[in-house]
């Protein structure tokens, strides 16, 4: 029986608590006209505490922006650009020099994600996935760098042909020689890990007949048990990591480890689109960070943590298909919060948290309310405490963006008495509030606005109710 001194046993406690610890990083896409500065998002990362962050490219402003904040970034290498990657290790020398030796290590580049989910990719690109993951490796062996530097690529969850239970978990069969079992031995070979895309919202949308909401969202449940081995699973995202680490298991690479390279809840979508909503992405990020930041790792692999990146960071405009595709940002391009969560560990314990993960940021209500509402009833009024600029800021942003009906407080129209900014902005507040049907964080407005339960009522100016 070993035995240990103070100090070892120290150290060794030191390390077993640090395995057990996962990381939260967030998406970068930038698919929008609309975006902040990289300068600017530097400073909200920080302001956030957030210190890793994955990117869909190499972007020069980007990557120059990041130089010195110490926030770790994954850069890409898009799929277009697979096929010279593939053919000539001459290509990827200079790729590297351009795109990672200009910026690094001032820039904390971490990883290179080569291509993303290539084989869902409508261009057919997967013959050249490993061969260009190998030339890229090979070009940051040649620089000195690929001690430090992981290469790998994010795969969709459809890589699967089996998802459930979690113990069957297994790859496509057409997937499997030609390119998984390739892939694997080169992540193993590196010392790298496995890049997956989950998203269970995309698994509850289409079986809501099978799937709970709660089951999804990792609110209370009663759970569901693996019939092969039965591991008791409280929540999808745990189950579908699983699926994917039975399915490394049955290709015989069941010790490659594994990050989660997005995941995320739209805050909006269609009406076909069941489950989008600010309350519902609320719940599935809040609890999702709380989950990784204060958990251990799945029923499978209890001691592997998770390493989590959360797409995405903004909503982006421009980004195709549905409605859901551009509201999956935890911010709205003026660096407003889509919703309030908590992104540190640290900020867990700051506050009263709800089922589903956000704060609360329900108060008394203020001296302008004077009418009784009806029961269930409750509106969003500006906060008489919040700075000028930032009321104002969030009046802007209100009428404009978020889309609320402004007309009333213009000059001559039924609200523009009491001409006040706090009148204006409490009224515009609420209108977004009541469009966005009451959601959870839609009164919020970085600290700028709260919820009230009485009829607020501003001269003869009466409050929309809903819409």
């Amino acid at each position: 029986m070993a035995t240990f001194t103070l100090p070892s046993l120290f150290i060794l406690l030191s390390l077993l608590s640090v395995a057990h610890s996962g990381s939260i990083g967030i998406n970068y896409g930038r698919i929008a006209n609309n975006l902040p500065s990289p300068a600017q998002v530097v400073q909200l990362l920080k302001t956030q505490g957030v210190n890793r962050i994955k990117l869909y490219d190499t972007d020069s402003n980007v990557l120059t922006a990041l130089s010195g904040s110490n926030i770790s970034v994954t850069v890409a290498l898009p799929n277009e650009q697979l096929s010279d990657a593939a053919e000539k290790q001459s290509f990827t020398d200079s790729w590297v020099q351009s795109n990672i030796l200009t910026y690094y290590p001032k820039t904390l580049i971490e990883s290179i994600a080569v291509g993303n989910e290539v084989f869902v990719d409508p261009k057919n690109t997967t013959k050249f996935l490993v061969p260009a993951m190998k030339n890229v490796y090979a070009s940051l062996v040649k620089y000195g760098v690929a001690e430090s530097i992981k290469v790998s690529s994010p795969v969709a969850l459809s890589a699967l042909g089996n998802s459930y239970p979690s113990s069957a978990g297994s790859f496509k069969p057409d997937l499997v020689e030609p390119v998984i079992k390739p892939m694997l031995s080169f992540l193993k070979q590196t010392g790298s890990y496995l890049m997956v895309n989950i998203y269970p919202f995309f698994a509850y949308a289409a079986n809501t007949d099978t799937i709970s909401l709660d089951y999804a969202l990792f609110k209370d449940n009663k759970g569901v048990t693996d019939p092969n081995n039965g591991l008791v699973y409280k929540s999808l995202f745990e189950a579908q990591i699983d699926a994917v680490y039975a399915a490394l298991k049955a290709v015989g690479f069941g010790d490659v480890a594994m990050a989660v390279s997005e995941t995320g809840w739209p805050s909006k979508g269609d009406e076909n689109e069941a489950g989008a909503g600010a309350d519902n992405a609320a719940a599935y990020n809040g609890n999702l960070v709380r989950r990784v930041l204060t958990g251990s790792g799945t029923p499978l692999k209890p001691n592997e943590p998770l390493d989590v990146f959360l797409f995405a960071l903004f909503n982006e405009n421009q980004k195709p298909g549905p409605t859901s595709e551009r509201n999956y940002g935890l911010f709205y391009p003026n660096e407003q919060k889509v919703y309030d969560i908590t992104l540190t560990k640290d900020g867990l314990g700051n506050g009263p948290t709800m089922n589903n993960g956000s704060k609360s940021t329900v108060v008394t209500a203020p001296e302008p309310a004077l009418e009784a509402s009806k029961v269930g009833n409750t509106w969003c009024v500006a906060n008489e405490k919040a700075a000028r600029e930032k009321l104002q800021a969030a009046l802007d942003y209100a009428c404009g963006e978020g889309g609320a009906d402004c007309r009333p407080i213009q000059q001559g129209a039924t609200c523009y008495d009491p001409d006040t900014l706090e009148a204006h902005a409490s009224y515009a507040f609420n209108s977004y509030y009541q469009k966005n049907t009451r959601g959870v964080s839609t009164c919020d407005f970085s600290g700028a606005a709260y919820v009230v339960t009485q009829h607020p009522k501003y001269g003869s100016c009466k409050f929309p109710t809903g819409y």
